[in-house]
């Protein structure tokens, strides 16, 4: 009897010691993963959108050993009334306000600064667009009429196979994917628990099957397919999305602060929502779209690029919003009307009839609400009719 309690003893302490290591060997992918669960919380919410790197795997982009490009304070503008019910409203923490390339106003709210480097989400989708479109014009990628395959041949026998990357530019990929951020068991949420856990975003990609429509004949927005253009492009290319985003589009544009991309386990930008930087640099790629393209003294994006882009080509549903290649388009848009846009409320806003860039970044958990979305393009339009 000894002799077994000796041993069951030894058994209990080796289950013990085991149990030890494996959580110490576990346990920057556990943080993560309530990072994951956590990242919407009340409390928590604000400070996580301007610290994603303290929770998640990231790499930050190279800016050149220059001055950032201009981006001068001009006269301080008089905005509606009803904007400062709508910052509190909406849970906005920053708002800059370009009118003709000149900061007109410029706040930050619950206790962020101005130097945070704050979470895109979706906005980043609209980058990787501008990058698509150098890539076309130096030859890199033969047109978007190519299938996905061409370049991404681990779509092959996937629910990809088939689409061409125009179908995927226009989110009319007829891709099956759950979208609803919501539901925990969605594959969206599934998406970021493998991103937590340091998996593969290709790996994931690569196990999609299921189609609920031909390529090109329905719109319905699918974030995984900004993936599947970021595997066309790497594989175009035979480089990383960071290195060829520090060189072709953040470089040239002269950031005043390094972005930086959050990643999957194998060092793979989270090209759909992981884009983090300052808000008045996101007003600065804005900017650069008000301006087709040219910022900093250069053409960095092909003029006739951002007027494709931003032309409402996908196949959404008549008197909805409109769709291009990664950017929206207000409903009732005015020729130059156009925004890149997030979950929670992060806008990059552009009037180029009236010369007005808006960026917000937000933390709001009711962005979802009916009539939200409406509701800041009004204001938005508000402002810059103001202005």
């Amino acid at each position: 009897m000894r002799l077994f309690l000796k041993w069951a003893l030894r058994l209990v302490a080796l289950l013990v010691v085991v149990a030890v290591l494996a959580g110490l060997w576990k346990r920057e992918e556990l943080t993560r993963l309530m990072a994951v669960n956590s990242l919407f919380a009340p409390e928590k919410i604000v400070d996580n959108f301007s610290n994603m790197n303290k929770a998640f795997l990231w790499t930050e982009l190279t800016l050149p050993n220059a001055a950032p490009s201009p981006l001068p304070k001009g006269p301080d503008a008089t905005l509606p009334a009803q904007t400062q019910d709508w910052i509190e409203t909406r849970d906005v923490t920053a708002l800059v306000v370009l009118k003709d390339g000149q900061i007109v106003h410029e706040t930050y709210y619950k206790g962020t600064k101005a130097g945070d480097r704050r979470i895109s989400w979706s906005v980043a989708k609209s980058y990787l667009s501008a990058l698509m479109g150098v890539l076309l014009e130096d030859g890199s990628i033969a047109s978007i009429d190519d299938p996905l395959t061409k370049y991404a041949p681990s779509l092959i026998g996937t629910a990809y196979d088939g689409a061409s990357i125009r179908n995927v530019l226009n989110m009319a990929s007829g891709v099956t994917f759950d979208e609803d951020y919501l539901d925990k068991s969605s594959d969206i949420n599934r998406m970021g628990r493998v991103l937590a856990l340091g998996g593969t975003m290709d790996g994931f990609t690569t196990e999609l099957t299921e189609t609920f429509a031909e390529p090109g004949q329905t719109w319905q927005y699918v974030s995984i397919d900004t993936h599947v253009l970021s595997m066309v492009i790497r594989g175009a290319t035979g480089r990383s999305i960071v290195d060829l985003m520090s060189e072709k589009i953040i470089g040239p544009m002269g950031l005043e602060t390094a972005p930086y991309y959050l990643t999957d386990g194998v060092g793979v930008a989270f090209v759909l929502g992981g884009l983090n930087m300052t808000t008045r640099d996101y007003a600065r790629m804005g900017q650069m779209f008000l301006q087709r393209g040219r910022l900093n003294g250069q053409q960095i994006v092909p003029a006739a690029w951002v007027d494709a882009s931003t032309t409402p080509t996908a196949p959404t549903a008549p008197g909805a919003i409109g769709y291009g290649f990664q950017w929206w388009i207000p409903k009732g848009a005015t020729k130059g009307e156009f925004m890149a846009r997030g979950v929670y409320g992060q806008y990059i806003y552009i009037n180029r009839p009236l010369g007005v860039v808006i960026a917000t970044n937000a933390a709001d958990r009711n962005f979802r609400d009916a009539g939200v979305a409406d509701e800041n393009i009004a204001m938005f339009r508000a402002i810059a009719s103001a202005l």
